[in-house]
């Protein structure tokens, strides 16, 4: 059984109990992240616990972690689960903590809700665009909230746009604004690769700050050989790339085959998703 972490205890998930006062059930106010570990090596642990404390900050919950504390945690709580010898990924879950009452604005002199476990994560894919798992997404405007570059546990604005890639039968599902740009989807950051360009979009408030879109963008700049643009993107362009990726923690770098039922561009796995796999596998336990 999974050993959970849960404000100072150690116990199984199984055991872990929070009030139904906790605001982070009845409001949805607290922060996560998942980060994962492959044979206890963690990718992108300190981004991971930078953009965590900048996330409690932007929502003024006050928790007294460092981040050397952070990580002597999780790398504890991966010890305890035979993370040495497995691929986990660790949920980590802060809320603004439980109150005596339901009332909108924040109260004060409550202690944060900490709240971790670990999950079974998947091997990554073979560096091998004949045999990598290749995803097939749906679009629809974006219609969550204006604060998307925040990681917050309330969730369901992704969750229904999940649903509709879901129950479609695709992977994912592309959002775009207003003025029909991509942002990013339901839970992934996206990308386009024309003329072998990788180009995304910027980062603003429409997109989580990725922590794989940084490893990505970072390896890519570092080792030179493929051009990436952080720019607007039009979904036309999106329609009309040779090459789509979505990427997140647990699924890295995805290549899409299919949107909306139309192949990107050949319909098969480019040569820049492979070239561009290669490097980010070669980089991704160096941002830890």
């Amino acid at each position: 059984m999974s050993i959970a972490y849960l404000n100072g205890e150690y116990l199984p998930l199984a055991e872990a109990r929070i009030s139904p006062l906790d605001r982070g059930f009845l409001f949805g106010d607290g922060i996560y992240e998942v980060i994962p570990y492959y044979s206890g090596k963690s990718v992108g642990l300190v981004p991971h616990i930078e953009r965590m404390i900048d996330g409690l900050a932007a929502i003024e919950i006050k928790c007294k972690k460092s981040a050397d504390e952070w990580k002597v945690l999780l790398d504890d709580l991966i010890a305890r689960n035979q993370g040495a010898t497995n691929n986990l990924g660790v949920y980590v879950h802060v809320s603004r903590g439980t109150d005596v009452k339901r009332f909108h604005a924040y109260p004060e002199n409550v202690e944060p809700t900490i709240f971790c476990f670990t999950f079974g994560i998947k091997d990554p894919e073979p560096v091998d665009r004949e045999k990598v798992h290749a995803y097939t997404v749906t679009t629809s405007e974006d219609l969550r909230w204006k604060r998307c570059h925040i990681k917050s546990t309330a969730l369901l604005g992704n969750v229904m746009h999940f649903q509709q890639g879901h129950a479609s039968g695709n992977s994912e599902c592309l959002l775009y604004n207003a003025k029909n740009e991509l942002t990013e989807g339901s839970s992934v950051n996206a990308y386009i690769v024309k003329d072998g360009v990788v180009i995304t979009p910027i980062q603003d408030n429409q997109i989580l700050p990725g922590i794989t879109r940084r490893i990505i963008i970072d390896s890519l700049k570092a080792e030179g050989s493929i051009k990436v643009e952080e720019r607007i993107v039009s979904m036309d362009e999106v329609y009309n790339a040779d090459e789509v990726w979505i990427s997140s923690s647990s699924k890295e770098i995805a290549p899409i085959v299919q949107i909306d039922g139309k192949p990107v561009g050949d319909g098969k796995v480019g040569p820049v998703w492979e070239a561009a796999f290669r490097i980010y596998t070669d980089a991704k336990f160096t941002h830890s």
